[in-house]
This record gives C-alpha cells, sequence and structure tokens, in this order.
C-alpha cells in the first residue's frame, strides 16, 4: 500500500481518519477550527465509500484539504474490510507518527483506526462519542462501543450520551459535551441548498419524497428487502419517490423490485450540497440512515425511520424523526404528509447553535499543549505550546 500513502512531509500533530459519507461531514466543521487555531493535522481517506459521488465531491463541497493518503479499502465482508484499514491504517500511522488520530461516527474505518492506534499506543479522540442504539446485531453498534473503550478524548453530541458512557465506566474527565458538528457542517451550507436546480435537474414533480436505504438489516436478506421494497412502492402511489440508491444493496433492492416507475426515481448517489437540497424541498424523508435523521431535524423535514431502534432518540424528542415498520410505513407516511413537520420540543436539540466544530478544536488544542490532561495521556510527549 506504499503507492497510496505519501512520505511524511510537513509535521502532522492530528490525523484525522474518514472513510465514508458521515465522517466527512462531521469533520469539516473540526478540521477548519483546528486550522484556525494552527494546529497541523492531516486527513487519511480509507476508501471506505469508493464511489466518487459519496466521497471525493465530499471533499469539494465541505471545503476539505486533500487527503495525505487514501487507502482505496473500497467494499467487502466486516472481516475483509476491517483488515484491510487495519493493516493500511497502521502503515500511514508508523509513517507520521501523529500525537492524535481522530475518528468520527461508528463505520468501519472508525474501529479499524482505533484498534490500531491502541496497539501503536497512539492516542485517539472520537467524535461522536456514547451514541447507542443497544442493538449488537447492528455492525456499527459494536464499533461504537469498542471505539469510546479506548478512545482517549470522547466528543459527545447530546446529553443522553453521555449517560450512556457513564453507564459503561468511561472516566468522565475525557468526556465533553460540543453538540453535533454535523450540524455546523448544515449551517454552512444552508445558503447554497436550494431544491429547485436539483429538482428540475432530476425531472421530479413539485411534491416528492426522498428515500435513503442502505443498512444490513433492511436490505442483506432478501425477505427484508421485498417487505422493504413493497412498503416504499406504496408510498409512491401517495407521492412521488425519488431514491439516490446507496450502492450497498442496490442489486437486491433492484432484484426486489426498486426500480425507476412513473412515480419512482431511482437515481445514483448525490453529492453533499446536491442532497441536502433535495431534502430541504421534500415533503417526506423515508430513510434507515443516522445522519439523515439528525438532517432532517435541522431543516423540518418530517423523517421516518425505517429501523426498530435509534442511537439518535434527540432526533424523536426534539425532532422531526419517528421509528416505523415497513408494515407502518405507508400509513405513517399518510400521517406525515398530511401533519408536515412537528417537533416535540419547539426547538433544536442543546448545542446544535453551528459551533461545535471549534469546541472540539479548543478542546484538542489544549490537550495537545499538556492542558487538563487524563491519567492515560500524561505520558504522551507534546509537541505544541
Amino acid at each position: 500500500m506504499t503507492d497510496r500513502v505519501a512520505p511524511p512531509s510537513d509535521e502532522v500533530l492530528v490525523l484525522h481518519v474518514l472513510g465514508a459519507r458521515p465522517n466527512f461531514v462531521k469533520a469539516a466543521p473540526v478540521v477548519r477550527g483546528l486550522a484556525e487555531l494552527g494546529v497541523p493535522q492531516g486527513i487519511v481517506h480509507t476508501g471506505q465509500h469508493y464511489d466518487a459521488l459519496m466521497s471525493d465531491v465530499f471533499f469539494a463541497d465541505l471545503g476539505l484539504p486533500e487527503p495525505i493518503a487514501n487507502l482505496g479499502v473500497g467494499s467487502g465482508s466486516h472481516a475483509v474490510q476491517t483488515a484491510a484499514l487495519l493493516t493500511g491504517l497502521e502503515e500511514v500511522v508508523l509513517a507520521h507518527r501523529p500525537d492524535l488520530v481522530v475518528v468520527y461516527g461508528d463505520v468501519n474505518s472508525t474501529l479499524a483506526a482505533i484498534l490500531v492506534c491502541a496497539k501503536l499506543h497512539i492516542p485517539t479522540a472520537h467524535v461522536e462519542a456514547g451514541l447507542r442504539s443497544f442493538d449488537r446485531q447492528m455492525p456499527e453498534e459494536v464499533n461504537r462501543v469498542v471505539t469510546d473503550a479506548l478512545a482517549d478524548l470522547l466528543f459527545a453530541t447530546s446529553p443522553d450520551a453521555l449517560s450512556h458512557l457513564a453507564a459503561e465506566g468511561i472516566d468522565p474527565a475525557k468526556v465533553h459535551l460540543v453538540g453535533n458538528p454535523m450540524i455546523d457542517s448544515l449551517f454552512s451550507a444552508l445558503p447554497r441548498l436550494d431544491p429547485e436546480p436539483v429538482r428540475l435537474r432530476l425531472d421530479l414533480p413539485e411534491r416528492y419524497a426522498v428515500g435513503t436505504l442502505h443498512r444490513p438489516a433492511n436490505v442483506d436478506d432478501p425477505a427484508s428487502a421485498r417487505e422493504l421494497v413493497d412498503a416504499v412502492l406504496e408510498v409512491s402511489r401517495r407521492i412521488h419517490v425519488v431514491v439516490p440508491l446507496h450502492p450497498r444493496g442496490r442489486d437486491r433492492l433492484a432484484a426486489a423490485g426498486l426500480v425507476s416507475g412513473p412515480n419512482l426515481s431511482i437515481i445514483d448517489p448525490l453529492g453533499y450540497v446536491d442532497f441536502l437540497s433535495l431534502v430541504r424541498g421534500a415533503k417526506l424523508v423515508v430513510t434507515d440512515s443516522g445522519g439523515v435523521q439528525e438532517e432532517t431535524t435541522m431543516l423540518a423535514v418530517p423523517c421516518l425511520t425505517l429501523r426498530p431502534n435509534t442511537e439518535r432518540p434527540i432526533t424523536i424528542t426534539h425532532g422531526t424523526n419517528r421509528l416505523v415498520t415497513p408494515a407502518l410505513l405507508p400509513a405513517a407516511a399518510d400521517k406525515a404528509l398530511a401533519d408536515g413537520a412537528t417537533t416535540p420540543s419547539g426547538e433544536l436539540p442543546p448545542l446544535w447553535d453551528g459551533a461545535s466544530g471549534p469546541r472540539v478544536a479548543k478542546v484538542i488544542a489544549a490537550w495537545l499543549k499538556g492542558d487538563n490532561l487524563s491519567p492515560a495521556s500524561q505520558a504522551v510527549p507534546k509537541r505544541m505550546g
């Protein structure tokens, strides 16, 4: 993999490991915040999301700098993908020897990076720590629990995350409630989110719904995929549905009948700005994604999440999100379309104010200077200050 890893040049104190769409969105405000504080940093793109419309375009849309390494691991089973990530990330970390590696969310790139760094005794920070669905059947839940157990700095996006970390015995001195950096990116993008050009380009009617479907529990089993597709097709009899289809599960969903028709548009993935422009103009979003639950809460768009649980309950208590089964989806869509967006609390969740990235950056910069060190990190030499 040496041809995909740039040789060390400028000093890198902080290394960000990014692998999938949500990682890029969460990292951008943190990267900007650290840059404003003069912290030398670099990005590793693992290539877990290898489709250009789900990775490369996000660097441009979010203003992220070019990565210092692109591992290009691509897809595969969890074991195959994680093995490739472990070997590739070890090479990068050994080459640059950062003082801190920052990981985001709950994808396999996050898990691999935290394991590599734990073995090499490189300190780590986890942005979006403490989220729990309490469903160990979800691979993401396993990734979350392991990552938080090993991280040296934990950045929580919501108050419930603090309770989860405390229940798991995480040292509270490591934990910081900072808000949601994904919302920072959305705040920054709002002036560019214009649904009309995207709608016209895709030849959509004025009233439409957006769907995103990719979770293993929904698409890997043919029977589950068929049930899901039947429910989405039923919704399409009520309103035109456009589905930017994730490469994961595309063939299974197509085999189950999710193909373009008179009231259903199956399209390729969209870039960050185009996708959120589409969501902003939608009357309804049907999803099994975690981040979309948060984005629809911010944009005040009704969201129906096709899952039995969510690691983001704050999108239900403070947002527009509701959990539904495929069987209940058509009736729930009728209600959501009739009621429009309603938020139980009438306000955004705490610290969803567009300043989470700078909060994370401030903590990291202080940590690099040796301020407020936890016992686990006091022996680590610092090169700032």
